[in-house]
């Protein structure tokens, strides 16, 4: 079975098997003059990238770079080891990020305190990338990856550090997790929302941004090309409010993690059950699951509240 799908002339979706499960995590190869990477995966889907990379006919030591749209290890983990084997190789970021892409001792810490002892199953080890090798993008800032121009657009929500790449030539966005988890298949959204940096108003913001682009076709990184671009972002945005009204209404009748954990699995799954049927919904558990998302929300609802106290004296 092919690891690769060729989506255009010079654009290859390579299927990272990300923790033995298809079509749940990817990585864009762009060829052209400077063939490049959007996303890299984690290392330890490292050699499933390289060998993807292959298959698409290029040796991977003919990369020239590796853009990312934020530095969670599902997303940029395996930039170190690519750059460890391939020194020439220049990795582009949010400047937010960069500094955690040179020292990820935080980073690792930070997901290490989510995932505990499926840290180095999942991701494997995490490793530094020298500073010079390290380029922070600002906001509308283009790069040039393959034979493709692409403007970095700052897209903070999921995370503070979150670029999409826009190229206007093609209408194509890589959008990282800004538009959500949408698989092969599945007619269903789900809204992403890890610890601990999530911010409901600022991903608002960033989505009425990327609409204003027009874009003609999404590139999720979880999972691939999706040309209902309307559709995505809409359920994505209700996704977002619905699971933020949930949790915020359990909290305030008292439940506890626990509790709010299972309810919203169980509506999770139901939700994707009614769209999909039953086969669909062990996928979106793999590369976003339930728990980690109430999580997110419920601490930015401690935060939230925390503000709100303190804006009152």
């Amino acid at each position: 079975m092919s690891r690769i799908q060729k989506i255009a002339d010079d654009l290859v979706v390579i299927d990272l098997n990300y923790d033995n499960t298809a079509q749940v995590d990817c990585a864009y190869l762009i060829l052209g003059a400077q063939p490049a990477l959007v996303e890299t995966g984690p290392t330890a889907t490292v050699e499933n990238l390289l060998a993807g990379v292959r298959e698409a006919g290029l040796d991977p030591a003919a990369l020239q770079a590796i853009a990312v749209t934020h530095i969670h290890l599902d997303h940029a983990g395996g930039a170190g080891a690519l750059v460890q084997r391939f020194p020439h190789l220049q990795v582009y970021v949010h400047p937010i990020g960069a500094p955690h892409l040179i020292d990820p001792t935080k980073l690792v810490a930070s997901a290490t305190r989510l995932y505990g002892e499926d840290m180095g199953r999942l991701f494997g080890e995490v490793i530094p990338i020298p500073a010079d090798r390290v380029r922070a993008l600002a906001d509308g800032e283009t790069v040039q990856l393959g034979g493709r121009r692409l403007a970095a657009v700052d897209t903070p929500g999921h995370a503070r550090h979150h670029h999409v790449y826009w190229d206007r030539t093609t209408g194509d966005l890589f959008t990282g997790d800004l538009a959500g988890v949408a698989l092969p298949g599945s007619h269903y959204v789900r809204a992403p929302t890890p610890p601990p940096e999530l911010d409901i108003p600022a991903w608002e913001h960033s989505l009425q941004k990327v609409r204003g682009l027009r874009s003609k076709r999404l590139l999720l990184t979880h999972f691939g090309p999706h040309n209902a671009v309307d559709d995505i972002l809409a359920q994505l945005d209700d996704s977002l409010h619905q699971n933020l009204h949930f949790v915020q209404n359990a909290m305030a009748a008292g439940e506890d993690e626990t509790s709010i954990i299972a309810r919203a699995r169980e509506d999770a799954l139901q939700a994707i059950a009614r769209r999909d049927g039953p086969g669909a919904r062990a996928r979106y558990e793999v590369i976003m699951p339930v728990r980690q998302s109430v999580l997110g929300l419920m601490r930015y609802i401690r935060k939230s509240d925390e503000r709100a106290r303190e804006a009152l004296g």
